[in-house]
Parts: structure tokens; sequence; C-alpha cells
């Protein structure tokens, strides 16, 4: 499985951005779809998931601002990100977990929100 990520930028506190993520390959062993975020220094967090059939989980911190999509037909994931905050700021990682357990990751998009 191979992941493409797109959308990351610059953004001010209480704008929006919207990440993308593509998936080609073995996309019929996808299981779950999501993002993490990773600041320097500091462990890869997850943000949000969702299952192929629609069941999705959120970090506590993006509740309520953050919306995971997902197409299955286009192998798509995406975030929409609104109210960003600069605590926000971080590389975001697509990520997908197959159902045999297989794990694979995206290259980082970085999201900056200048305060």
């Amino acid at each position: 499985v191979q992941l493409q990520a797109s959308g990351g930028g610059l953004v001010q506190a209480g704008g929006s951005l919207r990440l993308s993520c593509t998936a080609s390959g073995s996309i019929s062993t996808i299981n779950v779809m999501g993002w993490y975020r990773q600041t320097p220094g500091k462990q890869r967090d997850l943000v949000a998931t969702i299952t192929r059939r629609g069941g999705t989980m959120y970090a506590d911190s993006v509740k309520g601002r953050f919306t995971i999509s997902r197409d299955n037909a286009k192998n798509m994931v995406d975030l929409q990100m609104n109210s960003l905050k600069a605590e926000d700021t971080a590389v975001y990682f697509c990520r997908v977990l197959t159902y045999s357990g297989m794990v694979y990751w995206g290259k980082g998009t970085l999201v900056t929100v200048s305060s």
C-alpha cells in the first residue's frame, strides 16, 4: 500500500485546512485509515481514524473542530480542520491499517498555524 498526502500549509489561528490522502496498491486490504501528527522531540499521536464502515475516533484535543471522512471508492481519507490553533502545528501523517494488521505510513505534510 502506498499513501500520498496533500493539503498542508500555513494558516492563521482560527482558520481551516483540509488534508487529503490517497491510497494505492493493495487497497482492498485496508481496514482503518487515519491521521496522526508529530512535533519535534515528541511521539506521533493519533488525531483521527475512520474504519471502512465509517466508524470514527478522535483525539480529545480535536473533537468538535476536526472531521475525518473517507471515500472507499476513491481510496481517499480527508481531514477537515477548522478553528485551528497554534498547538495544532505539526507534521501530519496519513496511516492505514490492513485487515491482516499491517501498518503503512505516508510521508508527512506540514501544518503550521500562526497565532
